[in-house]
């Protein structure tokens, strides 16, 4: 733990009781005292703030003055219009590679005047010498250190948040915003990592630790791990990094096609134009031999990550291996996520997942398991 790094909240952590845990490199709390199950009860019904300050936040500014310049420069790395964002407004994307993989994915928001990423944690570094390779000629790659980053999640989010600045309530899903808490200016989106309503905010170290006390002041918030935050974004169907997606998934495998405009695909005004766009705007043509789907193991034994998918209860080839797997607090019941043979992707018959040598019964489940609660 000695070599880790620690976020500006490390002493609020252990001050609230936290079990830490080494995580992309950052010391980070796993739980506090609640434990896991009740602070993902907690979020579904309340609100929960979490540190995610070890996310990589970068600011993108066009050399040439004009926005739609650093948009255009930024499609060429990710198969997404970001030309087409307005201002104040922010959009899932993805790095891709020349073979169509997924090299991280992102959150983009249009800032008027720059555009402002956030990348993840374990990839973050890569993403930054990714963009510095490719995009210095046309835009100034800044890495923003000074500020901490906060997720305010939950149906409760925006009543807490909004009592410390009353145009948070105004805002709506992926809305982007700058908001003014303790004399200093805070980017904040409405948007999260959970399938609940709420707000990540990316606020100066220097006042940081007052907002996150101010929230926790409040009977509404709680204090919430990593061990939560994975059992809630895996309820809501969203993927991890180097999990349910890497550099060998292409977007389309990974039902992910959602999230590519019709003017990057083919006939569109700006087709292609990002690394393997071949394989990507074939795929949506034309399909993929395996997809991401949900998995509802039968009875109460969990389907892990790594666990080979089979047709039959006996025999046969595998058909796909879970991805993510854990139980689900909200919907009692373990679930999982995984990629399958197309074959068996839309569902309809039983599957196996081998278990310890003997296979378990289990369905293939629409994503998500449970319905997002976002304020359209």
């Amino acid at each position: 733990m000695a070599d880790l790094k620690r976020t500006v909240f490390f002493d609020l952590h252990n001050e609230l009781g936290a079990k830490m845990v080494p995580f992309a490199g950052w010391e980070m709390p796993v739980q506090y005292g609640l434990g896991v199950m009740k602070e993902h009860l907690h979020t579904r019904a309340g609100a929960g703030l979490f540190d995610v300050s070890h996310m990589g936040q970068v600011i993108l500014r066009p050399r040439s003055g004009a926005l739609a310049d650093a948009a255009l420069a930024l499609e060429s790395l990710v198969p997404v219009s970001v030309l087409g964002l307005k201002e104040g407004r922010q959009r899932y994307a993805m790095f891709t590679n020349e073979a169509g993989g997924i090299l991280d994915d992102l959150m983009v928001a249009n800032r008027g005047d720059h555009l402002f990423l956030v990348v993840n944690a374990a990839r973050k570094e890569a993403d930054i010498a990714h963009l510095r390779a490719h995009l210095s000629e046309s835009c100034e790659i800044e890495v923003i250190e000074d500020r901490a980053l906060i997720a305010l999640q939950g149906p409760k989010a925006e009543a807490a948040l909004a009592r410390l600045n009353p145009y948070a309530a105004g805002m709506r899903f992926m809305d982007s915003a700058n908001l003014g808490f303790f004399g200093e200016e805070c980017w904040v989106s409405r948007s999260g990592y959970t399938g609940e309503d709420g707000y990540e905010i990316s606020v100066p170290a220097a006042v940081a630790v007052d907002l996150a006390r101010a929230l926790l002041e409040m009977d509404e918030v709680e204090a919430i791990g990593l061990g939560a935050r994975d059992s809630l974004r895996l309820e809501a169907g969203l993927c991890l990094y180097g999990h349910d997606i890497d550099e060998t998934t292409s977007p389309v495998e990974a039902a992910l096609d959602w999230a590519i405009q019709k003017v990057r695909r083919r006939g569109g005004a700006r087709e292609g134009g990002f690394p393997g766009a071949a394989r990507i705007l074939g795929e949506l043509e034309n399909g993929t031999t395996r997809r991401r789907v949900g998995i509802l193991p039968e009875g109460r034994a969990p389907m892990r990550a790594g666990t080979a998918l089979f047709a039959v209860a006996e025999g046969g080839d595998s058909i796909g291996a879970v991805t993510s797997g854990a139980y689900g607090p909200s919907i009692e019941r373990p679930m999982a996520m995984g990629y399958v043979a197309i074959d068996h992707a839309a569902g309809g018959g039983p599957i196996f997942g081998e278990v310890r040598g003997r296979r378990l019964p289990a369905t293939v489940s629409p994503l998500p398991f449970r319905a997002p609660n976002y304020k359209r």
